[in-house]
């Protein structure tokens, strides 16, 4: 009874200074400060202890590791997201516009788990037979530790392609503005040197091309430990699948969906690594892998079909 009313108690906790540090890094977004980002990275480092507690206390009443239904998965995911944030802080980048993506990733995730599931799904329940193995550690964190780098990733990537859209929408505006208002008073020669002038408007905003050249780069990274988790995560599911049902393969609507998924991010890299795909057709791809982790996530297990569907909303 202790454990369940501290798991509640750090529940609560850990949601509130996600919501609070979301507005702390979307306040930066309008106004930089430096007061500002580091209060958000300390209340993330707090909301990553509390949802640590959470999934501890939760670990030792159970008598399992908490990873065997939605409600546990999505606060393991919010616990993940905390920790790519830190994880990036600690490396000395700035992180004062990157925490608009992780924190509200951590705030959505946390408040979907706590807040819209119903109060039977969040309770915890004895693990069904085929979760009891040696390999739910395994498979199950592997599985969701690639889908919330993969996520983030992929986040990045449509960030990346709203703010170049907009610094392209900005570029033609100031081209045929600098043409049409110019029209009449210059020559020829000098209507072209205003044209060619005109095209140097992406270095006057420097911080936002510098801001999209590191989401490039986290996206890049994000993705490739995503990748290397979830073929981990496919590869001991194989194993576990064999030693449960006597088959490595069953071509699970599950088990499709996350061959989809690993075939996109793998194009992904190779098309960066080997076709030396950067910007914005790369981000094309991982926005598509975004919906694809998403389906395999959760839209499999909305239908209730096939071997997965224990231990979610079936």
């Amino acid at each position: 009874m202790i454990f369940i009313t501290l798991e509640h108690i750090s529940a609560h906790v850990s949601f509130s200074l996600t919501f609070v540090v979301t507005l702390i890094y979307w306040g930066t977004l309008v106004y930089k400060s430096k007061e500002l980002s580091n209060s958000g990275g300390k209340g993330m480092i707090l909301t990553c202890i509390c949802i640590t507690g959470v999934l501890v206390t939760r670990s030792l009443y159970s008598g399992h590791l908490p990873l065997s239904n939605l409600y546990e998965s999505f606060m393991f995911l919010s616990w993940t997201s905390s920790m790519i944030h830190i994880a990036i802080e600690v490396r000395g980048q700035d992180v004062w516009r990157l925490g608009a993506i992780t924190a509200p990733s951590a705030m959505l995730t946390h408040g979907f788990a706590t807040l819209g599931l119903p109060d039977k799904m969040q309770q915890s329940a004895m693990l069904v037979p085929a979760l009891q193995s040696h390999w739910l550690m395994m498979h199950v964190s592997m599985i969701l530790l690639s889908y919330a780098t993969l996520l983030c990733g992929s986040l990045s990537s449509i960030a990346f392609l709203v703010i170049t859209s907009q610094i392209n929408k900005k570029i033609i505006l100031n081209v045929n503005n600098s043409f049409l208002f110019n029209k009449n008073r210059y020559s020829h020669d000098q209507e072209k040197k205003e044209l060619k002038n005109s095209f140097c408007f992406p270095f006057i905003n420097y911080r936002k091309w510098v801001f999209t050249h590191q989401l490039d780069q986290l996206s890049y990274r994000a993705i490739g430990l995503g990748f290397s988790l979830l073929t981990i995560g496919i590869l001991s599911g194989a194993v576990w699948a064999n030693e449960a049902w006597g088959s490595y393969w069953s071509w699970d609507p599950k088990e499709t969906w996350a061959l989809i998924t690993w075939i996109i991010f793998a194009i992904y890299l190779h098309t960066r690594i080997n076709r030396g795909w950067k910007g914005e057709k790369s981000a094309i791809v991982a926005s598509l892998g975004f919906i694809l982790v998403w389906t395999c996530y959760l839209g499999v297990d909305l239908l209730g079909i096939g071997l997965h569907s224990y231990g979610w909303f079936i």
